[in-house]
């Protein structure tokens, strides 16, 4: 059996790169997605797509059509979704995506430093299991392959 994860959280650093080699280290039978990393190209897609847009108001709009339709599609098909939040950049993303998780019933789990344990307390309490780190989160995917 493989599962499918959708990594869910900001796209500013490498985290996603940094889960992927240690759930593979492991050898989890993961196929791993998320949104477009590459932050230019998800803040372009709408005028690549649809053409040069009056104003950088529906510029972002336009682009935040073809990023929520990737998102929609990929988490859909994802078995479960792992939200990173951290300390470093606003989380409006992650949030997003794990609250759509919880309304399609999806198995979550959060990663999010002790510090944000109160904003969180809430998407904490409707998700399958919130950690404090990526190793702990890689622990609990491993654990769905433990036969002992």
């Amino acid at each position: 059996m493989e599962l499918t994860i959708y990594l869910a959280g900001q796209i500013h650093d490498n985290w996603r790169k940094d889960f992927k080699e240690k759930a593979t280290s492991l050898g989890l039978p993961l196929q791993f997605v998320g949104p477009m990393e590459n932050h230019e190209r998800s803040d372009q897609i709408g005028e690549d797509i649809l053409g040069e847009q009056p104003n950088q108001i529906l510029k972002d709009e336009a682009a935040s059509k073809f990023n929520n339709l990737r998102t929609h599609v990929l988490l859909n098909k994802s078995d479960i979704v792992i939200a990173l939040f951290g300390e470093k950049y606003k989380q409006w993303n992650s949030a997003m995506d794990a609250a759509t998780a919880v309304a399609l019933n999806k198995p979550l789990i959060l990663i999010r430093p002790e510090s944000l344990h109160h904003p969180l307390k809430e998407l904490s309490e409707k998700s399958q299991v919130t950690v404090e780190t990526m190793d702990q989160a890689i622990q609990a995917l491993a654990y769905i392959f433990a036969e002992k």
